[in-house]
């Protein structure tokens, strides 16, 4: 059967943007979230959204309407209850995505397949508390979903073949570049980025260079769009930080343990852009200046 009903679990950022790229592929899209205040901050962050493709001229007014008219927010979870494919992106913690998926999984019929948006917990972890294993995949959009045109899709040894399949094609669907890869902590993105990221942090902390010049070696020498420690303010040091020692559990490799400056950024709670200082001040977000951390 076709993918024609989609639930969006949780609608934050990530949730809000796969939710938005589901519509307008087409999908009747419910969108869940713990309170009706959060459905309609991510409601709006789509309408602008939208509103911006249509100042660009990339879509027109009424197209703009009618994949609003396909999207309907709910705080309840059993508007999930006929969904063909319900897509996770609520926190980043086990106990919370074990937790949502046994219930849904009473909810659903057999024939819905359940996805999780994480970028490091193993699917296999939170595909265990449900009775489908066979129909559970991971499928890991990058942020902003919209623009981004990546999308891995995860396997793990007991997803169906077919369902697999489907999955990947839906990805497509959705106007990704779907990528296969297999249930292993990062999957490809996260295992090939963030030791890339922790050793840039080391070569700040053991002094080879500053803020400013690591992140221009890396744009200038290599052509990357940012550095790496714009990067990190930008994704988030709490969400790195917790990335690199799901990793580090797994792999048990020094490259994936995160380094003590990032570890004390943390707790200072200088998480990056969404905290106004991270490896930059962004007191005035036009100009970030580079911090003294060493």
């Amino acid at each position: 059967m076709p993918i024609e009903k989609v639930g969006v679990a949780g609608c934050g950022l990530m949730g809000s943007g796969i939710a938005q790229v589901c519509a307008q592929a087409g999908c009747r899209v419910v969108v869940r979230e713990v309170s009706a205040d959060l459905v309609d901050k991510g409601l709006k962050s789509i309408e602008k959204n939208l509103q911006r493709l249509v100042d660009k001229g990339t879509i027109s007014d009424s197209i703009r309407d009618q994949i609003r008219a396909r999207l309907r927010g709910t705080t309840d979870i059993n508007d999930f209850r006929d969904a063909d494919l319900v897509v996770e992106a609520i926190i980043e913690q086990v106990p919370a995505k074990r937790e949502f998926f046994a219930a849904l999984d009473k909810i659903c019929p057999p024939k819905t397949i359940f996805a999780s948006n994480t970028s490091s917990i193993c699917i296999t972890e939170i595909a265990t508390a449900t009775k489908r294993p066979g129909r559970f995949v991971g499928m890991h959009f990058f942020n902003p979903v919209p623009v981004m045109k990546l999308v891995e899709v995860i396997r793990t040894i007991a997803t169906d073949p077919a369902v697999f399949e489907e999955m990947v094609a839906f990805g497509t669907r959705l106007g990704k570049v779907p990528v296969r890869t297999t249930d292993r902590t990062g999957f490809i993105v996260n295992r090939l980025l963030v030791p890339y990221l922790l050793d840039a942090i080391r070569v700040l902390e053991d002094g080879t260079a500053s803020i400013e010049d690591i992140d221009n070696s890396m744009k200038l020498g290599c052509g990357y769009p940012m550095g790496p420690l714009t990067l990190l303010d930008f994704v988030g040091l709490d969400t790195t930080y917790y990335i690199a020692n799901v990793m580090f559990d797994e792999f048990k490799e020094k490259r994936f343990a995160p380094p003590a400056l990032l570890k004390r950024m943390v707790l200072a709670g200088w998480n990056g852009r969404k905290a106004g200082r991270g490896f930059y001040d962004y007191a005035d977000p036009q100009k970030p200046r580079p911090m003294q951390l060493t």
